[in-house]
């Protein structure tokens, strides 16, 4: 991967919660063959997603990433395209410069945090705790990620709020494609969620995934906060 030691973000961290909160259902989404990534992304964009995450989970990632990027530019001018599963400080700095809009943890570490904030690069990471939560504020994160999300539920989240009530969450892992799924989320309290399989299963109708999402977006409209 290449580094570089300066970047100016297309957009600034602040910015990209303000979005997070206007577009908050994020596709989670990782494939080795950047034609099927760019369909699934423009799929996605059709459908009405804004906030798009591509997960560093492959032995190529970087390479389809930069593409991608690429092609978000060209088809998806409004969309922000961000990269997960980072666990270090080099493979941040790296996805930052071929792009990246926001950087996204499954879990807390502080020299990420830290070159996040040296480029005013939005930082998403993951926690479970209180206080993984309180740690990863302190550091900078103006949204964190629970995940799994599946092994705490919604009234967790409503939990959590007694004490925090200002912390932003974004729940990831357990979060269904499904109205109830979303009505029970956002009802208890998130500011974003993020899906991945379970968004993409029989995604071969591309225009089937695009009404999908489409419906989607049009309930969060009613329940997001």
């Amino acid at each position: 991967m290449p580094l570089a030691t300066d970047h100016v973000p297309q957009v600034s961290s602040a910015d990209v919660l303000r979005r997070v909160q206007q577009a908050p259902l994020v596709p989670v989404f990782f494939h080795a063959d950047l034609a099927h990534a760019q369909q699934i992304v423009q799929a996605c964009y059709e459908g009405g997603i804004r906030v798009f995450e591509f997960t560093n989970r492959g032995a190529n990632a970087f390479e389809v990433f930069s593409k991608l990027r690429e092609f978000v530019r060209e088809n998806c001018p409004d969309m922000l395209l961000g990269i997960g599963t980072i666990y270090n400080a080099k493979d941040a700095e790296a996805f930052i410069m071929a792009g990246a809009d926001f950087v996204v943890q499954p879990i807390t570490t502080a020299d990420v945090a830290a070159i996040c904030r040296h480029h005013d690069v939005a930082w998403v990471p993951g926690v479970l705790t209180p206080n993984e939560i309180f740690h990863a504020t302190r550091l900078g994160a103006a949204i964190v990620k629970i995940f799994p999300g599946s092994a705490v539920g919604p009234d967790y989240v409503k939990a959590v709020h007694g004490p925090m009530p200002n912390v932003k969450i974004m729940v990831t892992g357990g979060v269904e494609p499904t109205t109830e799924s979303l009505q029970a989320w956002f009802g208890a309290g998130v500011t974003a969620v993020g899906m991945g399989s379970q968004l993409f299963k029989n995604a071969d109708d591309l225009g089937a995934l695009s009404q999908r999402i489409a419906a989607l977006m049009a309930f969060v409209e009613t329940v997001k906060h």
